[in-house]
């Protein structure tokens, strides 16, 4: 914003200590679409006209590109026995970050934000005892499998966040028209890359931490999931009432959320099923 750097990428969780409306232009309250459908909410729905209303509130001289939706995030990594429901939550030294703070704090976790190379020491010296960051490639990379050995699949609490790319918006402004446009089509491109670079990376190391490292993989309890809803519901109840802002842009992507995901879930064919008829298994439930 300042012009120190002409560009950036980052997650606008990561700011949304200026506004928690950022968080919705990241990873925020769960609306029942998935991440892709969500990003469709900022190209098609009306998502990027509020976040351009968001960066002139806030006085934040950036233009700003999303990209890459990402598939959920895990609940994490857990030094003990994971939590079988939510009431084994409570007391859990957790790190996370942005709103999902606020929303696992609500559920009785000691929340800690850190950022990404903090996240290894403070679990060996015992500041925190469960950690999420991202997916199996980022946490395999930075060692997470060598300080807790439970590894537990599927969350709500990050389970729609998108990559922001960001430019001074006076260098930005300062471009040809041309210039601005391949700054556009480059972040889409980067968007259907990053997705494709995904599902072969994260895949791979999800097996690795099975076989070579030996984690133990499990998915979210149920309970936890519904207790997640429950929060996040009651948490963006909160939010709508003290900021109206807030309420404008959840409403807004709720509304897109209501018709597309709708569509999917009723189109959609029934994917799960098919695997374990093909692969003759039984996924974990």
């Amino acid at each position: 914003s300042k012009g120190v750097l002409d560009g950036g990428h980052q997650v606008a969780v990561y700011w949304y200590g200026k506004s928690k409306v950022a968080s919705l232009f990241g990873s925020g309250p769960i609306t029942g679409a998935n991440a892709e459908q969500t990003l469709g909410w900022i190209q098609r729905g009306g998502g990027d006209q509020l976040y351009q209303e968001l960066l002139q509130k806030l006085n934040l001289n950036i233009k700003g590109f999303f990209a890459f939706p990402m598939p959920t995030q895990p609940l994490g990594w857990f030094k003990k026995t994971p939590p079988k429901n939510a009431q084994e939550l409570v007391g859990y030294k957790y790190r996370t970050v942005g709103l999902a703070a606020d929303l696992m704090q609500s559920m009785g976790m000691k929340v800690t934000q850190l950022p990404g190379g903090e996240i290894v020491p403070a679990m060996e010296r015992g500041v925190i005892d469960a950690f999420e960051f991202n997916n199996p490639t980022s946490d395999r990379r930075f060692g997470a499998q060598d300080v807790a050995k439970n590894y537990v699949m599927g969350s709500f609490h990050q389970a729609m966040e998108f990559f922001e790319i960001i430019f001074n918006k006076t260098k930005y402004d300062s471009l040809s028209a041309e210039n601005k446009a391949i700054l556009k089509y480059a972040a889409e491109a980067a968007s259907s890359s990053n997705t494709w670079m995904a599902q072969d990376y994260y895949s791979k190391d999800l097996q690795e931490l099975i076989t070579k490292d030996k984690v133990k993989v499990t998915r979210t309890p149920k309970s936890i999931m519904d207790a997640q809803l429950k929060a996040w519901a009651d948490l963006t109840a909160k939010l709508n009432a003290e900021d109206p802002f807030f309420k404008k842009c959840a409403d807004s992507q709720l509304a897109w959320a209501k018709r597309v995901a709708y569509y999917g879930f009723l189109n959609d064919a029934d994917y799960k099923a098919a695997y374990e008829y093909v692969f003759k298994t039984k996924l974990p439930v």
